[in-house]
């Protein structure tokens, strides 16, 4: 092989560079023998590129292939397991941050371990040792960094000082070897040695690709390099332009010179590729803009297959490529959709479900995302955190719970789970432990007991983990979310290995991550609960799972790296570059809390921004395909976004070039864009118009109502429609899947505590002191066993602390004019001529010493005005009627004196409200003539009649198909026959 051509070679933006270099390789073997072609070695940077390679040579007819081999390789990859060295650095992140807790800065243990291993490889793959950080003088930067280098130096002495165990360490040794003897003329390969498709991104890949260049029989196929770049620009990459595109290669052009190319005539669109390259110079770039932009010539032709759609919500830019996908597997086009965003690329696939597409996605499913994984994690959610309704049903929902005794008890699983929801929801516990669920089954079913009590043993297992929040030994907390887990799938008397859990390829490999940790587990630190989840997830992350359905085998999902070597060319055929916005692509730099920027480029590291260079450096190459469309929305689900910075540069150069049609050529590329985007809304649009509702206002069969409470009439009042709901179709909300202490929950507690403060009134008084300690005693009983939320207990006692003096001394008052006599106490009153009983249960009825009545009521929140009493709030009123009418027994008839709220917060104050003679008759009166109207069947029960704010959500707005119909629209009242 004398006429062997060394040195550096390279294939345009856009080029199919698995084919090309095909192509390439076999036309430099052309002439000789077949089996020459085993004796070259091809060197690529990912096992994907290796396969794209493999491919492509098999794909230009029978040919032995040559030997394909990984760079990472060269050194013989890892010999102690990376899991294992994030494990030992955790022990020492540990150990520091017990001395110095503000070196963490809100991370974990385990997001400290993984991004100081990620700096530890960086180093190696430099070819820096401890001594580099010498170089920073911690005098020039904050304490916080001078803390941290200070904690860095102990750990890169401890990990950089060992013989080369890491991948990266025994590459770059090997790499290092392999060049010197290749400098001294020894072990020379016997054959061809190529390096395809790697950017030489890492010092070490960089310094084993020079080598090779220089080898007689060897080559560098750099992919995606840009010629149009005048030399000026190649002299001004250095350190400082690491967010270039070609930044990697601007030491390969100033070591080789310019690469040649390893085949010609690859570009698909030379013009483009021009384009682009003026667009992403490295700043300042006006200058070069207005200078170069008219040598670009006419750019219409550049852009004709070129499109841009500009969607509104991520939700119509996923539904436009879906359509562009379609369509071009209707037509028979290959399509290869490229996105760093695996939202937008799910949000994609399940727009395209609806036509049973299924793409071939690259990167498969994350194992935190399938059944096995999930249910992994929600096992993990237990450890030192309470356990809640939701968090129980999650549990108990899940596809792999219970699945170890086969389908038919996974329905009959399902049935008790729902069961338990709804005694759940209302009756609670907040937190359900074993004890609530031997109750439910001692009220429940005999079906269900032994179900109830299965999962009761597990919740007794459950409630002490959830209280374990401190450190401990990473070996148990793995068995215990092993063990756990594996009870909670085999179900009743089931076996772990028969359920969903360990099943199909998912299972295998969460159990084999699992497994993976137990092996090192001796080596990590005692975790809390939280570095535990934190460190399962990472685990589980770093695997993904293949789907095993068939994919369309024109339809590709693709990431941005692969854009370098295999997602553009022929066989991509149209090419989608979707989420175009800042921190999507390029995606935002996560943060380094060792080094600052000074700080890495005084040690001889590279820039944060080199991630940046790198993404740049796939989208030029992906851009640069035969067609293109690219896509972005102007808003995600938080804010408005900001267009990527390389669409961006894009369309401000061709806005700018006017005299070359530039402004034409956005245009056109945003008008093609837009079809997309009107088909997408036209497909959104319902096939079948159907006509709105009518503003509901039924009338049932007369009588409607048997009954209703005080409470109620303010509803009837506002929103008849939730009445007729309510009491007629007898629908009710489900209490929340969550408990909260809201406002409702508040009010219900500061009642109970004052019940229970009037009813241990003493028959002597009382003084001050001794009322106000009586009642913060009823407190803490009340909320202590009702409660269950400690902040909520604080906040609640404060309320009532903060009020007590005032609470005390106007109940002091109180009890000199009267004696509470009614308290809670269920009363009814009916209605003359029909069978409806309007019933109450007051708050506080006090007979005063003159024998009349007055009528309280404790509120939390604010009183009603005398305007909302006289217009829709009666519920005081109504009591007040029933005072004078005898509907209490202990009362008898009396007159009421008056009517007074007692503020359960604010300042505690009582205020009393207007009571004119003859106003609780009057408002009898009232009531009974409206409720007579429902009665008869003469007025609907009106959907919102007259909220008093239009924002004011009912529970029944749904059912009334609100919405559809506003209130300005009259009613329609129906009769019908229920039956």
């Amino acid at each position: 092989m004398a006429d062997w051509q060394n040195g550096v070679f390279a294939l345009p933006c856009g080029a199919d560079f698995p084919g090309a270099f095909a192509e390439g390789l076999i036309a430099r073997m052309r002439g000789r023998p077949p089996q020459d072609m085993a004796r070259v070695t091809v060197f690529a940077n990912s096992g994907q590129s290796l396969q794209a390679l493999r491919d492509a040579l098999i794909w230009r007819g029978p040919i032995i292939l040559p030997q394909l081999r990984l760079i990472a390789d060269i050194g013989g990859g890892s010999a102690t397991a990376p899991l294992a060295r994030r494990l030992e650095l955790g022990r020492l992140i540990d150990a520091a941050l017990r001395a110095q807790p503000d070196l963490a800065q809100g991370q974990s243990v385990p997001e400290l371990a993984a991004s100081l291993a990620g700096l530890m490889a960086e180093m190696q793959l430099e070819g820096l040792d401890a001594q580099a950080l010498d170089r920073i003088d911690a005098g020039d930067h904050a304490q916080h960094w001078g803390r941290a280098l200070a904690f860095l130096k102990i750990a890169a002495a401890y990990y950089l000082s060992d013989p080369p165990q890491d991948r990266e360490s025994r590459q770059r040794v090997a790499a290092e070897e392999l060049a010197a003897d290749w400098v001294r003329g020894e072990n020379l390969p016997q054959g061809p040695v190529v390096i395809a498709g790697s950017t030489g991104s890492h010092g070490a890949t960089r310094d084993f690709m020079r080598a090779v260049a220089r080898l007689p029989m060897g080559a560098v196929v750099l992919p995606g390099f840009d010629p149009d770049m005048p030399q000026a620009v190649w002299d001004g990459l250095d350190a400082r332009a690491e967010d270039h595109p070609q930044a990697r290669y601007a030491p390969f052009v100033s070591e080789f010179g310019m690469p040649r190319d390893w085949i010609t005539g690859t570009a698909p669109d030379p013009l483009r590729n021009r384009l682009i390259s003026l667009a992403l110079r490295p700043a300042p770039v006006t200058d070069q803009w207005i200078e170069e932009g008219p040598r670009l010539g006419a750019l219409i032709p550049a852009t004709q297959n070129l499109t841009l759609i500009e969607a509104e919500q991520p939700g119509q830019e996923a539904e436009a490529v879906a359509l562009v996908i379609r369509d071009a597997v209707e037509r028979g086009q290959p399509v290869t959709l490229i996105a760093a965003d695996r939202m937008l690329t799910r949000r994609v696939q399940s727009a395209l479900d609806r036509w049973a597409i299924i793409p071939d996605d690259s990167a498969g499913q994350p194992l935190p995302l399938t059944a096995p994984g999930l249910f992994l994690r929600h096992v993990a959610d237990l450890f030192g955190a309470d356990l809640m309704i939701d968090g129980l049903l999650t549990l108990l929902k899940h596809p792999v719970m219970a699945t170890g005794l086969g389908g038919d008890y996974r329905r009959e699983h399902l049935r008790h789970t729902r069961d338990l929801e709804l005694d759940l929801r209302k009756h609670g516990p907040a937190f359900p432990d074993g004890a609530a669920l031997r109750d439910w089954a001692d009220r429940g079913d005999e079906r269900s007991k032994p179900w109830a009590l299965w999962l009761a043993g597990l919740l007794d297992r459950i409630v002490p983990l959830a209280l374990d929040r401190g450190p401990r030994p990473m070996a148990q907390r793995l068995a215990d979310l092993r063990h756990l887990a594996e009870d909670l799938a085999a179900g009743p008397n089931g076996s772990a290995d028969a359920s969903e859990l360990w099943a199909k390829a998912s299972g295998g490999l969460a159990k084999g991550v699992l497994d993976h940790l137990a092996a090192h587990a001796h080596l990590g630190h005692a975790l809390r609960p939280g570095e535990f989840r934190d460190l399962l997830y990472d685990e589980l992350q770093g695997q993904a799972v293949r789907q095993d359905v068939a994919s369309h085998p024109l339809v590709r999902f693709r990431g941005p790296r692969e854009a370098r070597t295999e997602a553009v060319g022929e066989a991509a055929g149209l090419v989608i570059l979707a989420g175009l916005n800042e921190g999507g692509w390029p995606q935002a730099l996560p943060p380094d809390p060792w080094l600052s920027r000074p700080m890495r480029l005084s040690a001889g590291l590279t820039l944060p921004e080199r991630r940046v260079g790198l993404a740049a450096h796939d989208f030029q190459q992906a851009v640069g395909a035969a067609q293109v469309i690219l896509t972005r929305a102007h808003r995600d689900a938080e804010a408005e976004t900001i267009p990527s910075r390389w669409l961006n540069r894009l369309v401000n150069l061709l806005g700018g070039l006017p005299a070359q049609d530039g402004p034409q050529a956005l245009r056109e590329m945003r008008e093609r864009g837009q079809r997309w985007l009107d088909l997408a809304g036209l497909q959104a649009q319902p096939r079948h118009r159907l006509t709105p509702a009518r503003r509901p206002s039924p009338i049932p069969p007369a009588p409607a109502l048997k009954q209703m409470s005080v409470t109620e009439v303010r509803t009837l009042i506002r929103d008849p429609y939730a009445i007729y709901a309510r009491r007629v179709l007898g629908l009710r909300a489900l209490d929340p899947l969550r408990p909260e202490p809201d406002a409702a929950e508040r009010g219900n507690v500061l009642h109970a505590i004052m019940d229970r403060f009037l009813a241990t009134l003493p028959d002597l008084p009382e003084t001050p002191a001794t009322m106000k300690d009586r009642l913060l005693e009823i407190t803490d009983a009340v909320l202590n066993a009702e409660v269950p939320w400690p902040s909520a207990r604080l906040f609640w006692r404060a309320r009532i602390a903060g009020i007590a003096d005032r609470l005390v001394a106007d109940e002091a008052h109180r009890l000199t004019q009267g004696k509470p006599t009614v308290v809670e106490s269920f009363a009814q009153l009916s209605v003359p001529g029909t069978d409806f009983r309007l019933i109450a249960k007051p708050d506080r009825l006090d007979l005063l010493n003159d024998g009349r009545v007055h009528v309280y009521d404790y509120k939390s929140g604010k009183p009603p005005t005398d305007a909302q009493i006289a217009h829709f709030d009666k519920q005081l009123p109504l009591e007040a009627a029933m005072v004078e009418q005898g509907a209490f027994d202990r009362l008898g008839r009396a007159d009421v004196d008056g009517i007074s709220y007692i503020q359960l917060g604010g300042e505690g104050k009582t205020e009393t409200r207007s009571f004119g003679p003859g106003f609780a008759q009057e408002t009898w009166a009232g009531f009974v003539a409206l409720i007579g109207l429902y009665l008869r069947g003469e007025r609907g029960f009106t959907a919102r009649l007259a909220m008093e704010r239009t924002d004011h959500a009912s529970d029944y707005d749904h059912l009334s198909r609100h919405g559809e119909w506003d209130t300005t629209e009259p009613a329609q009242s129906e009769s019908f026959d229920h039956d």
